[in-house]
């Protein structure tokens, strides 16, 4: 096992970043490990229900962490964890912190796609469009959380392949 130079954590032997900072390490770029790509709206909704949500904050985690991932090495930024915001900071900002979190990480994974040239389209209109507006519609932000995990698993997909 190796250590990353940022922030101590065990990395696999042929890690390029480090899963808990995201500080990139020196030598072959493969991927720090298998992200998973099996999101999918029915399980969200069904084991979301079935566990009272837990399984809801677990997955949107995980769309934030493998984010950070991918696209921290390129772009320089950092989402903040879904738990965190979900407990602490969007009650304390009457939710408008929880608004800011799924512009900013919807529009960080369009971005990874269109520069890993993926071939699917997913930016914050998206979010704009069928979280918020579709809501009028009812079905709005399904289509929303469907595009945001077909999304997530091309661009962990990609990164599995490519690193």
């Amino acid at each position: 096992m190796k250590y990353c130079s940022s922030c101590g954590a065990e990395m696999h032997e042929n890690a390029a970043v480090c899963v808990k900072c995201g500080g990139a390490m020196p030598g072959p770029a493969a991927p720090a490990g298998k992200l998973k790509t099996n999101k999918g709206l029915f399980k969200y909704i069904v084991l979301s229900i079935l566990t009272l949500g837990i399984y809801g904050l677990v997955v949107m985690s995980s769309v934030g962490e493998s984010v950070n991932l991918v696209a921290s090495r390129y772009d320089g930024k950092k989402t903040m964890h879904f738990c965190l915001l979900y407990f602490l900071v969007a009650p304390l900002t009457l939710g408008i912190a929880g608004i800011v979190w799924y512009h900013r990480v919807s529009n960080r994974i369009g971005k990874e796609l269109r520069r890993r040239q993926v071939d699917y389209s997913f930016s914050a209109a998206d979010f704009w469009l069928w979280n918020v507006l579709g809501a009028l519609i009812i079905i709005g932000p399904f289509v929303y959380y469907h595009k945001l995990f077909k999304a997530t698993n091309r661009m962990c997909a990609d990164y599995n392949a490519r690193g």
